[in-house]
């Protein structure tokens, strides 16, 4: 049996094993507790908590991924797990409920519950999250008389009734806390205090239903609402964004709680990808708990993948990594990952101060230098902060000098000795690439073609069919007026098709020649529109609400005018959105005719909803060959409106998937009948990117970007769990014109591995005492700073390509000797990590063999290849 399906096998095996296990011991997470709150933090099993969170989004992984993301998260120091629920996942036919495969939200609570994590569920059932419709189910929107998120009953009705069957469905798996589960927290609504003014009196009353509505279903655990400020007194109300460290409750007797701490940003279609700097994310937790809060959750932790149609807008991208601590393909996104595992760490060594002080005392230290202290019964926690955003300061406190690099904040467990400070980042880095693994290849009944990719000869094989253009099945419908895109549609389908005939006489013929040719105006369209007239392409319009004009050319006689409007995202976010929708506003006409313009608005229009391969499913294993097939050569010309299939086997082992789909244009992408997702490759403005990126001061989206002048999404993910060993079925719709031939698949790796750490770093956590065993005070031998090196699973250290103990210059994969250098650093670092999935070296002159230059902070960079534990042997050293 193959090494890979063998692997396979055992995950599946295991996966299984697991959900057996799981759903036999359903309620017994936890000896059963109560949760409460007060002023200072959330009360859980009589003991106040200072509590970190990850945003993990169910649906947004597979089953088979969740518990790996579950165990990353505990191993990064968080305690809590928290989620939206999606209702439009759950609820796709109003009264018909899916709780399986990725929408097993009761599995995915077991699972977290298994590991000794809390969970917060968010309800909502509003959610934003940047995904389709902000949650809601499009057929909601069709209910009479409904308004969204106002005083408004049928939309009451149908928000408690999934809302209770949430709950409902926790309490009869015995969840919630007091149960024996990890629930610890609910919530009502979302951020709807941005939009509240546009609903007037509505919108106040509909926020004291909503709480009411939610305490009546006795949950037992506390209920938030975040970004609302009139939240009622017996609702905790939460920060959102990306700094919360001056967010006060509107009440004394609630917690300061941060329900989304931003730590990435979301990509539109055609946008740069923005990266959130480690050391102001971690600046930015530490000065919350440093200035009273008590609960920050991550958003996201783990972004995912907005699989299948999910992904909202519109123009949001496939790829939801947020810039995460750990990557949409569940790799860890070091050193985010790990320095925010440090700051957990050094928070929990401060938890009994923190906890025990009702407010911490203030200290003023400099201009822009303050201390917060936090005392009790003999415990002392301290956070030293300097919000200069460009001076390295000195400071005094307690009688000892500190020094405060710019932007940052210290922590000192015992009131004394440093353990970790926001700006200066010990963990290692990670170069994550995507290498190219496995060609496509088909099987032996399809033709074979030899191309070069990457200096690689691979197999291809491919076979293609043309979508029809226009009207192609018995199910369309004829009408008047322009009927709007979503009540046609009911988002089903991203397509929707309109078709009218316009007669041209011999006078407008000779109109033209003289005047020039006739035009479509649309007073609105969104987000694409493509034009035809007599099947043959006029133009494309892309854009939210935007006019058009698009030039047309007939011929003399009668011509059929085909309008394609898409969706590429339905409306996530805002005030009124069951009043969004797709298609067309306003008035559409034709000008430049000779006796005047056509309204087209009141005309006779056959309506289209879907394209015909996706009405056969010649996407699936099962219906694909109902499409004809034909086979594809190499010199084929692009073809827009076309599907191709090819078949190939899964790469080896166990790393992440990733699809290459740069060579195409625009589509939808299906592997075994899984939908990927949209796929688009839009490129990036050629400027606004940085060289690099300055963590000191305020963040915003566009302040550290990467990407420019090139494509926003190429790769693509494939979960493993949904490949077998050979012949997988991918099948392409391509809208554009693409290069099916250069797409490839390839692995997602992480196998160059940095860290550079000074004598002036503080140590890891696994040398600092245990939280439990904490006396208040640390040891010299706790604070020696100590280089930590892991490869990820599966593989181990075979090669060190540079180490230097002295004063070494540049950054991962850029390093080189300084003037100090002590010889004998690559040795005793290869002797400490060869052949190893994970070494420590102790950062001090004795362990290099003495001093190689007095007087001078020296530094240990190292630069290390991981590789497969498999390879080892084979591996060049």
């Amino acid at each position: 049996m193959a090494v890979a399906q063998r692997a396979r096998r055992w995950l599946q095996c295991l996966f299984v094993c697991l959900t057996i296990h799981f759903s036999l011991v359903s309620a017994e997470f936890f000896k059963p507790f109560n949760v409460s709150y007060d002023h200072r933090a959330l009360i859980i099993d009589g003991k106040r908590r200072m509590l970190n969170s990850a945003g993990i989004h169910y649906p947004r992984a597979t089953p088979e991924m969740w518990p790996d993301l579950i165990a990353k998260s505990k191993e990064g120091g968080v305690d809590v797990i928290q989620t939206y629920a999606f209702w439009n996942g759950h609820e796709p036919v109003r009264g018909q409920y899916n709780f399986e495969g990725r929408y097993d939200i009761i599995k995915f609570v077991k699972l977290v519950g298994s590991s000794g994590l809390y969970f917060h569920l968010r309800i909502g059932p509003y959610v934003c999250a940047e995904w389709n419709f902000g949650g809601f189910p499009v057929w909601l929107r069709d209910i009479p008389g409904i308004e969204f998120r106002t005083d408004n009953a049928p939309f009451k009705e149908e928000m408690q009734r999934f809302v209770k069957k949430l709950v409902d469905m926790m309490r009869g798996e015995k969840l919630f806390s007091w149960q024996g589960g990890p629930i610890i927290m609910l919530q009502i609504e979302n951020e709807y205090g941005n939009i509240e003014k546009s609903f007037g009196q509505g919108g106040k009353e509909y926020v004291k239903w909503a709480a009411n509505m939610a305490l009546d279903l006795g949950a037992g655990v506390p209920w938030v609402m975040c970004k609302q400020t009139d939240a009622p007194d017996n609702i905790i109300d939460a920060c959102n964004g990306y700094y919360c460290d001056g967010y006060k409750p509107n009440s004394f007797n609630k917690p300061t709680i941060w329900t989304e701490d931003w730590d990435g940003w979301y990509t539109s279609w055609g946008g740069r990808l923005p990266h959130r700097p480690v050391e102001d994310l971690a600046f930015a937790v530490a000065r919350f708990f440093q200035r009273g809060g008590s609960f920050q959750n991550y958003y996201m932790y783990f972004g995912g993948t907005n699989f299948g149609r999910t992904s909202g807008g519109p123009f949001y991208i496939t790829s939801y990594d947020y810039d995460a601590p750990i990557d949409e393909y569940g790799l860890l996104s070091e050193p985010k990952w790990g320095h925010l595992k440090d700051l957990h760490a050094s928070i929990k060594l401060c938890e009994p101060a923190l906890v025990a002080a009702d407010s911490p005392q203030y200290i003023k230290l400099g201009p822009k230098q303050e201390a917060h202290v936090y005392t009790s019964q003999g415990s002392c926690s301290a956070f030293l902060a300097n919000i200069d955003e460009q001076k390295t300061t000195t400071v005094t406190f307690k009688g000892q000098k500190y020094d405060l690099p710019p932007w940052s904040v210290s922590i000192l467990p015992d009131c004394r000795n440093t353990v970790f400070n926001t700006a200066k980042v010990g963990a290692q880095t990670s170069i994550k690439t995507v290498e190219f693994d496995m060609p496509l290849s088909s099987n032996n009944s399809l033709q074979k073609v030899i191309t070069e990719n990457n200096g690689s000869y691979v197999t291809k094989s491919w076979m293609t069919v043309k979508e029809p253009v226009g009207i192609w099945g018995e199910n369309n419908f004829t009408a008047q007026g322009i009927l709007e895109h979503l009540n046609v549609t009911k988002d089903v389908s991203d397509y929707l098709w309109y078709l009218t005939r316009i007669f041209v006489s011999d006078d407008d013929i000779a109109f033209w020649e003289e005047h020039g040719i006739p035009a479509l105006t649309i007073d609105s369209t969104r987000d694409v529109l493509r034009v035809y007239v007599n099947s043959q392409l006029q133009g494309s319009v892309v854009g939210r609400w935007v006019k058009v004009f698009q030039p047309v050319r007939f011929h003399q006689g009668y011509n059929d005018l085909l309008l394609l409007s898409e969706t590429v995202g339905l409306q996530n976010y805002g005030a009124f959105m069951e009043r969004d929708g797709g298609g067309f506003r306003g008035q559409i006409k034709l000008t430049g005719f000779r006796n005047g313009d056509i309204d087209l608005s009141k005309s006779l229009w056959t309506y289209q909803v879907g394209l015909q391969g996706e009405f056969l499913k010649i996407y699936s294993i099962e219906e694909n060959d109902k499409a004809g097939w034909n086979d594809l050569t190499l010199d084929a010309d692009p073809s827009i409106f076309t599907w191709y299939k090819t078949y190939f086997d899964a790469p080896p082992g166990t790393d992440p998937v990733a699809l290459d789909l740069g060579s195409m244009g625009k589509g939808q992408a299906w592997v075994n009948g899984h939908h990927i997702g949209r796929y688009w490759t839009l490129v990036a403005p050629n400027n606004g990117c940085q060289n690099t990126c300055d963590y000191r001061g305020a963040y915003h989206s566009d302040k550290c970007t990467t990407n420019c002048g090139k494509p926003t999404q190429t790769w693509y993910h494939v979960p493993r769990s949904w490949l077998q060993a050979s012949n997988n079925l991918l099948v392409i719709f391509e809208e554009t014109g693409g290069n099916p031939f250069k797409i490839s698949v390839n692995l997602r790796t992480a196998q160059t591995i940095c860290s550079q750490v000074s004598e002036s770093h503080y140590p890891p956590p696994q040398k600092w005492p245990k939280q439990d065993s904490f006396d208040g005070k640390l040891s010299a031998n706790d604070l020696t700073p100590e280089m930590n090196l892991r490869c990820r699973d599966g593989y181990m250290i075979s090669s060190i390509k540079f180490a230097s103990y002295g004063t070494p210059q540049g950054s991962c994969q850029k390093f080189s000797r300084g003037n100090c250098h002590a010889p004998n650093s690559l040795p005793i670092v290869s002797e400490a990590c060869l052949g190893r999935s994970s070494c420590s070296i102790k950062i001090s002159n004795p362990v290099f063999g003495g001093d190689p230059c007095r007087h001078t902070v020296k530094t240990l960079a190292v630069e290390a290849r991981c590789s497969r534990s498999s390879n080892i042997g084979k591996s060049q050293f």
